[in-house]
């Protein structure tokens, strides 16, 4: 992965989140000509600009990606786009559809549009599992953007862009991730509301994101959807887990600490999927991930070309973290405390 970015002109959109933030760290030790940040966060950009302190290598552009001419003069050059800009709480898409809309696919689509308008050669697509049978505005948003990136590659005429998503579970310690809001609720309130305690979860660390996602720059060959292979948590272990790490750093009596169930929101499940049935029949196994590649097929197979043949087809089945077994209490444990989470 190292050799394939050195020298590149790279376009993060959205960089100045948390899984955007990282994949700049991680890029920046590679080598690449260039890193352009596009956001609209002046505020984060200021700070990370300060912080990472390398004018040479990194350019902070200021913009929307609802904006589809200054989506278009940020890809210009670039060898290698990740789109990672979106409306990611669940309520807030819910309260606000049309700006979900707007921001998750119509911002999507200029992406697309920038990306054929430049010959960008590969677009990178973060999605969530969310976009499974989806229950909510979020979901439903991000199941469209997945299916404009997974056609823009036999949409797209004379240009040769490469479009793929990955897609993700829970990112632990991401903005709105449930552990720092937990972490102040405890030092604010003395107390935790969690929706049901068995919930269930597919949980992955904001290393293991960013790398997923660089990683998928260098696979595709075209509507590729590549899904990391997982642990599961449930939230009761979750929740016992940051009050009793929250309490012994903070010199906090643990029974202090009260737990208030206020049930499921509106559009909320009490598990999740990574990869329903029929996609399985289109998925592919990795030793990390699994790759679907439907609308691949879609496309190779009026050619009778199929170039993932050979690899290990995925078993056909509904991958949900209901049907796996959560891990243990302390494997939670060390995964917050080797994020350095609380």
């Amino acid at each position: 992965m190292k050799e394939y970015f050195k020298g590149k002109t790279i376009l993060v959109i959205g960089g100045t989140g948390t899984i955007g933030r990282r994949i700049v760290e991680i890029l920046m030790q590679w080598e690449p000509a260039v890193i352009r940040i596009l956001s609209r966060d002046e505020g984060k950009q200021f700070e990370m600009a300060h912080e990472l302190d390398n004018e040479e290598l990194l350019r902070f552009f200021i913009g929307d990606v609802r904006d589809k001419e200054r989506v278009e003069r940020a890809c210009r050059g670039a060898d290698v786009v990740f789109h990672l800009a979106a409306m990611k709480h669940v309520p807030a898409c819910e309260y606000d559809t049309y700006d979900a809309l707007k921001t998750n696919v119509m911002g999507t689509q200029n992406v697309i549009c920038a990306a054929f308008q430049n010959k960008v050669p590969r677009v990178v697509f973060t999605s969530t599992d969310k976009a499974i049978s989806p229950t909510n505005v979020m979901g439903a948003t991000k199941l469209l953007a997945e299916r404009l990136i997974a056609t823009a590659n036999y949409n797209q005429g004379p240009t040769d862009t490469a479009f793929s998503a990955v897609r993700f579970g829970n990112v632990m310690g991401s903005r709105g991730s449930v552990i720092p809001l937990f972490k102040s609720q405890i030092l604010r309130q003395r107390k935790v509301t969690i929706t049901d305690g068995d919930m269930t979860r597919f949980m992955m660390s904001i290393t293991e994101a960013a790398m997923l996602t660089i990683q998928a720059a260098t696979m595709p060959k075209g509507g590729e959807i590549y899904v990391l292979k997982m642990p599961v948590i449930r939230l009761r272990d979750l929740v016992d887990v940051v009050i009793e790490e929250t309490c012994r750093k903070f010199d906090i009596p643990p029974e202090e600490v009260r737990r208030e169930e206020i049930g499921l929101r509106f559009g909320e499940k009490m598990f999740e999927e990574l990869m329903t049935v029929e996609e399985s029949k289109f998925g592919f196994e990795l030793p990390n991930m699994y790759a679907i590649c439907q609308a691949f097929f879609a496309f190779w197979g009026k050619k009778g070309v199929s170039p993932l043949a050979g690899l290990k087809p995925a078993e056909v089945r509904s991958y949900s973290s209901h049907d796996q077994d959560p891990i243990s209490k302390e494997e939670v444990r060390q995964l917050i405390l080797e994020e350095k989470l609380i």
